[in-house]
């Protein structure tokens, strides 16, 4: 037998790359790798650039880390942590086997959560001795892979990828609309769209449309934002969810799942074959802040009485350009929000397992555009607030509330603060409201035009030196204004 020399360096391991990840799909333990369907062919797996998306709110939870781990290239506490090779080496990895193939590449131009499609092969040719297909042998003189970082270029959107409706358990409330998933995955289903999703750029010309005052401002003024010329761009999937708890600072975070997200809180995890208890597991699963760090002890029990009771959580889903609310846990929750019927301060709550639509893009962009033509005198509402296990609307404010969450759309704020900027302006935008002048007034105009003269005379001729009077002290002028008959 071959044994490694003392302090030289590991023997190459081989690792059985399909049983392996295959293994880590079913598992559940990594944000974002999952089935795509319950047939089990193919999955999604993050695929985030760090300089273009930021780090990920998963910290070292990666797939990329554990597959780094699996092959010996890292090992915990002894080499320094290096997520971009890390990622590398297991794209080397799948780029080599034959057992794997990328159906989908994307969308890596677009704001929101980037992932990649791989499908399991089942049929491939038979592999060789010489030419292993099920097996990765790494070394440490292995020459690794980088990553391509290719420029990002402005093109029409990457379609968002569905889950197809077939072979999933679905609840009454989670069954998804005819249309809204594709059978299997098929490679020709995911090529970009031709145009904007119907309606939506439409909806957008008509916000863009210039003003009274368009013509008269300078053609640098007159220039778009690239979010308003390129819809696409627009992170429509981003929600941006701030927790809160009575009295204690915000815990906030943005997810951008296209499919949306569950909050609960509990120590089950959603798995494939519990989806009637806890819905998709293709959502982002956002488990609620801690309340250990509560400092009373009678708030931290009636805080945790509610959060024993949100194991099954509410459902955040997104569909089209629409999101809706579904509650599974046996916590009420109401809330208000754009959608929410006109019932005044009386309690909202969503009834069980029924879809509640809370927001509707197009009704944000319809008001958005009566607000920009001076048509309406408020702007529309966009952000959304839940309270549990306590009614809401009341006669409480919302901060004497033991547990509430808001969501905002974050594609709906961004356009909003669009134009509530310079685009917005008008000339019926601002309506000043300044008393008529009176007598004192007038007088207070006359000292401050001679004051003006006199500033515009010393600017113009040097001053000479002024003999000293009696009476002005250092730094007083000659234009000492007193208050004699202005009572």
């Amino acid at each position: 037998m071959n044994q490694q020399a003392p302090g030289g360096p590991p023997a190459p391991r081989r690792v059985r790359l399909k049983p392996w990840l295959v293994a880590q799909v079913n598992s559940c333990q990594y944000p974002g790798l999952q089935w795509v369907n319950g047939e089990r062919k193919s999955f999604y797996i993050p695929w985030r650039h760090a300089t273009r998306h930021g780090p990920s709110q998963d910290g070292d939870n990666t797939i990329f880390k554990a597959w780094a781990k699996e092959t010996g290239k890292y090992t915990e506490g002894v080499d320094e942590a290096d997520p971009a090779k890390w990622k590398a080496n297991l794209r080397c990895a799948l780029n080599k086997s034959r057992d794997f193939c990328l159906i989908y590449d994307g969308p890596r131009d677009m704001p929101p959560q980037p992932f990649k499609i791989y499908e399991v092969c089942s049929n491939g040719p038979a592999p060789t001795e010489s030419q292993p297909t099920d097996d990765y042998i790494l070394g440490v003189g292995e020459e690794e892979e980088e990553e391509d970082e290719e420029p990002l270029q402005s093109g029409p959107p990457m379609a968002s990828y569905s889950l197809p409706k077939e072979d999933v358990k679905w609840p009454p409330a989670l069954q998804p609309p005819v249309g809204l998933g594709t059978p299997a995955p098929d490679p020709s289903l995911m090529v970009p769209p031709s145009g904007n999703p119907v309606g939506f750029g439409q909806l957008l010309s008509e916000v863009l449309e210039p003003g009274p005052l368009a013509t008269s401002l300078p053609p640098t003024e007159q220039l778009l934002p690239d979010l308003l010329i390129s819809p696409h761009m627009l992170p429509l999937t981003d929600l941006e969810i701030k927790f809160q708890y009575r009295g204690r600072p915000p815990c906030v975070l943005t997810i951008s799942n296209p499919q949306g997200c569950r909050l609960f809180y509990s120590q089950l995890e959603a798995t494939q074959e519990q989806v009637e208890l806890f819905g998709p597991v293709s959502l982002e699963q956002v488990r609620f802040p801690s309340p250990e760090d509560i400092p009373s002890d009678k708030q931290r029990f009636y805080t945790n009485q509610l959060l024993d009771v949100l194991d099954r959580g509410l459902i955040l889903q997104l569909q089209g350009q629409d999101l809706y609310a579904i509650r599974l846990c046996q916590c009420k929750v109401f809330w208000s929000g754009p959608c929410a019927s006109a019932h005044g301060a009386c309690p909202n709550p969503i009834q069980r397992e029924v879809k509640t639509k809370l927001f509707s893009l197009e009704q944000f962009l319809n008001e958005l555009i009566l607000f920009q033509k001076g048509q309406t005198n408020v702007p529309p509402p966009f952000e959304i607030f839940f309270c549990f296990g306590e009614e809401w609307p009341d006669h409480k404010p919302r901060e004497k509330k033991l547990i509430t969450v808001q969501v905002v759309p974050v594609a709906a704020r961004l356009l909003l603060e669009m134009f509530s900027g310079e685009l917005s302006w008008s000339a019926d935008s601002i309506r000043l409201q300044i008393s008529n002048p009176d007598l004192k007034d007038h007088m207070v105009e006359q000292f401050k035009e001679l004051h003006h003269i006199w500033q515009s005379q010393q600017r113009l001729q040097p001053v000479a030196q002024a003999p000293s009077v009696t009476g002005l002290g250092a730094g007083q002028g000659p234009w000492p204004m007193h208050p004699v008959g202005m009572q």
